[in-house]
């Protein structure tokens, strides 16, 4: 099997997202795939797909505090919950971060690693808003973009270009059969299979025929 290619479908306000990213970063460069990262808005899917915030249910909110500090913690990302944390998620909308780093993807991809990383560490590990542009200009700045850069891309947030292409991305993850996020699609002799949530990784590797190194694999050791 020939490199196959991996899209994650996030949007940073959602913690399981950040742990499967962080945990396909960490294989990108173990399994032979190509990972691609392609940005969407969660709100757009729970709309289109009449689902609904997993945590409107008492006992399942309940259940999810204790399961995100478990996944935390064995997949090493630092993601820490507020005690306001739902009312954080339902009272800040990702749109605004979501279309910033659409523009960045494209016009500088290069950036979009870092950069959904930076937003995840502001809204998950320091409890902080991503909604406001002074919280993007942080963001950027600790992401390493130049402030003209950065400036570019405040721009672009409002043009029907990006605001397209934040949609379509969407709908992309839609037609694959996302209902939410992290959505995972491989691409295996021609066939979508999407894998929903970050606790599907293992059965990803065995799909595209690598092995599950666990969430913090070691590198091989160079060939003598």
């Amino acid at each position: 099997m020939g490199r196959v290619l991996v899209e994650l479908f996030y949007d940073v306000v959602s913690p399981y997202s950040w742990l499967g990213f962080e945990v396909l970063c960490r294989y990108q460069h173990i399994w032979n795939i190509d990972l691609r990262f392609r940005p969407a808005f969660l709100g757009g899917i729970m709309q289109s797909t009449g689902n609904k915030p997993p945590a409107m249910l008492p006992k399942r909110a309940e259940y999810l505090l204790k399961d995100i500090k478990r996944m935390a913690k064995y997949y090493q990302v630092p993601v820490t919950l507020s005690e306001d944390v739902f009312q954080r998620i339902l009272g800040n909308s990702s749109l605004g971060a979501m279309r910033f780093i659409t523009a960045a993807d494209m016009t500088q991809p290069k950036y979009l690693e870092p950069l959904s990383r930076e937003f995840w560490l502001r809204f998950w590990s320091q409890h902080e808003d991503i909604s406001q542009v002074e919280s993007i200009l942080a963001v950027a700045e600790k992401a390493g973009l130049s402030s003209e850069l950065t400036q570019k891309l405040l721009e672009m947030i409002s043009s029907p270009a990006v605001k397209n292409r934040l949609k379509e991305t969407t709908e992309e993850a839609v037609k694959y059969g996302a209902f939410g996020m992290p959505a995972v699609v491989a691409h295996v002799n021609g066939k979508p299979h999407l894998f929903f949530g970050s606790d599907r990784l293992e059965l990803l590797a065995s799909i595209i025929g690598e092995k599950w190194l666990g969430p913090v694999p070691s590198a091989p050791s160079p060939k003598m």
